[in-house]
């Protein structure tokens, strides 16, 4: 009974649903705000405490104050069940951490991972926006698998490189968990260090591209009148389907914090020096994506394939090749 209600508070409550969708809103709060200073403009400023509350508002509006227009070939019922799986696969890979107090770890469990936040995220928000047919709903898919078939191949081999690495001297193997703990020491190590640095810029890279940040925001048509998938959406789908891309950007991040840098290790989770230096790598992460969203413009689509290609990819396939050198020697 003890261990039951053990999981029903880490599903729900932390580091399960409540946290994570605070932490999501409180991510895209970073985003807007950062963004903002850096365009010399105010962002969310009287919606609580510096504005901090604004991204809950915005949600609590599109799900209870919007109305959701449909047409004829409109499935919204469809549509918000597969929003509301996309959301329950964000919170099941949560365990894989060791951010959580029950944890879920094993042989290739980093697998389990990038099945369900490479593949099963981003084919929710697919399906999400073909249940809201319209003429131009076509367009904005396209442009999403085009870059899956690109982004999603490179951030997991970025990832690979540390999880392969951490592998050679520690068991689980191929683990998130064990990744997380050891890969600390693999940085002061000048024969893995630029292994990780090439297998890092790879993984901000992709990081742009998931979340369809500048200059990557090719799929969402921000800077177009049509176009992008979410055309069709609006109220509660529209609510949803925002938190669920705020979602794919938060556990992408957290991922990139523990298996790529290391968490808090290796200092504990509950201490003062573990914490601060979890928050720092957290909040380094969102500095560093802002600051490159508000450097550049939007690319064509031709151009941002290209770059994911040059800066993601290749990287990530020349640091998983040194990796696996490395471990035969």
């Amino acid at each position: 009974m003890e261990e039951l209600i053990m999981w029903f508070i880490t599903l729900l409550i932390f580091p399960g649903a409540l946290f994570i969708f605070s932490l999501a809103l409180f991510t895209e709060y970073l985003f807007r705000k950062l963004s903002a200073r850096m365009q010399k403009r105010m962002g969310p400023t009287y919606v609580g405490p510096a504005g901090i509350l604004q991204p809950l508002y915005d949600l609590w509006k599109l799900l209870h104050v919007k109305e959701e227009v449909v047409n004829k070939y409109s499935m919204p019922m469809l549509a918000k069940i597969f929003g509301l799986l996309g959301l329950s696969a964000a919170i099941a890979v949560l365990p894989l951490f060791p951010l959580s107090p029950l944890r879920i770890y094993g042989d290739y469990d980093f697998l389990v991972y990038m099945y369900i936040c490479c593949l099963w995220i981003p084919f929710m928000m697919i399906l999400m926006s073909l249940s809201m047919p319209g003429p131009y709903t076509s367009v904005g898919v396209s442009r999403i698998l085009t870059f899956v078939t690109i982004c999603e191949p490179a951030y997991f081999t970025a990832l690979l490189v540390p999880v392969a690495i951490t592998s050679k001297n520690a068991s689980p193997i191929y683990s998130v968990f064990t990744a997380s703990k050891n890969i600390w020491q693999y940085w002061i190590n000048p024969y893995t260090f630029p292994l990780l640095l090439l297998a890092l810029i790879s993984a901000i890279v992709s990081l742009q591209a998931k979340g369809m940040l500048q200059p990557f925001n090719i799929p969402e048509a921000e800077q177009e009148i049509i176009a992008g998938f979410e055309t069709e959406f609006s109220g509660p789908i529209l609510g949803i389907g925002r938190l669920l891309h705020d979602l794919d950007i938060t556990i992408t991040i957290i991922a990139i914090v523990y298996i790529l840098l290391g968490g808090p290790y290796p200092y504990p989770h509950l201490s003062i020096p573990g914490v601060i230096i979890l928050v720092a790598k957290y909040l380094g992460i969102v500095l560093l994506v802002a600051i490159v969203k508000n450097a550049f413009g939007r690319y064509r689509i031709e151009q941002a394939l290209y770059v994911l290609f040059k800066y993601s990819l290749i990287p990530a396939i020349i640091a998983t090749i040194l990796t696996y050198i490395y471990l035969l020697i």
